[in-house]
């Protein structure tokens, strides 16, 4: 017998619920220990809140590298998006932590991911003037040509930003990339 799709979620009580932000608390916070132990006993990897951020988009962008890779250990998708769309990988970029990139890298995150196909890594980067991340990523092959939905590149977006350094960062990675 399967499940009707359109049934309403089973209700929740208060201590399913305080347990439930407890585990999202322990990612932003980097309880590592704690959430090993609980993915031990079954606990899903990617469980996401209520804004679709799941435990490791929550680590990365907290800075939590030991429990993002706690979290990656378990299985946790480094390309599973948020409501918003934005991976992991964005996240850590737009906070322009390298440790955390790099460690999603390592672990299977695509350079060039862009969740629900808007901005990537780069771009986000370029926009917030991470010029580290920018760096790391152009390293890493990603494209700094590739444009979004709207057609913008990295670089352009980077300008409406008022970026003051990856615009030419770009523009060089570009030239460089149509030279070689």
């Amino acid at each position: 017998m399967q499940a009707d799709p359109n049934a309403a979620p089973p209700a929740l009580d208060d201590e399913t619920l305080a347990f439930a932000a407890r585990l999202f608390q322990y990612a932003r916070m980097g309880h590592a220990e704690e959430l090993a132990e609980l993915f031990g006993q079954g606990l899903p990897a990617n469980l996401r809140n209520d804004k679709g951020d799941s435990l490791l988009m929550l680590a990365a962008y907290n800075g939590q590298a030991a429990t993002a890779r706690v979290i990656l250990e378990a299985g946790g998708d480094p390309e599973l998006a948020n409501d918003r769309g934005q991976t992991p990988l964005a996240g850590a970029a737009f906070k322009g932590d390298a440790d955390i990139v790099r460690l999603l890298l390592e672990h299977g995150a695509q350079v060039d991911g862009a969740g629900d196909g808007t901005r990537t890594a780069l771009m986000v980067a370029a926009m917030f003037d991470r010029t580290e991340i920018v760096d790391l990523l152009l390293a890493q092959g990603a494209d700094p040509s590739r444009r979004d939905a709207s057609g913008m590149s990295a670089a352009d977006m980077a300008r409406q930003m008022g970026a003051q350094n990856t615009p030419a960062q770009l523009e060089r990675a570009q030239g460089d990339r149509q030279a070689g």
